[in-house]
C-alpha cells in the first residue's frame, strides 16, 4: 500500500487543485462541472475529479483543436 503523503500524487481532485492544474477560476471549473463540460462527480454537494479523466480531458481537448 502507498503512504498517502502530499508527495504521492492525488488520484482524485478537488475544484482548487483543478482550477490551479489548468490555471483558470475555481468559478470556471464549477462552471464547467455544471454543464457537464468537464469530467467530474459529486460527494454530497462538492465536486470532485478522477486526475487521470482531467489529463485525457485535455489531451481530446488538444487534439480537436490541432485538427481545426
Amino acid at each position: 500500500m502507498m503512504p498517502a503523503d502530499d508527495a504521492t500524487l492525488r488520484r482524485i481532485m478537488t475544484v482548487a487543485e483543478v482550477a490551479e492544474y489548468l490555471n483558470v477560476h475555481p468559478f470556471t471549473i464549477y462552471r464547467m462541472a455544471r454543464d457537464g463540460k468537464i469530467p467530474a462527480f459529486r460527494v454530497g454537494t462538492d465536486w470532485r475529479f478522477h486526475r487521470d479523466a482531467i489529463v485525457k480531458w485535455m489531451n481530446d481537448r488538444h487534439v480537436k483543436l490541432r485538427k481545426n
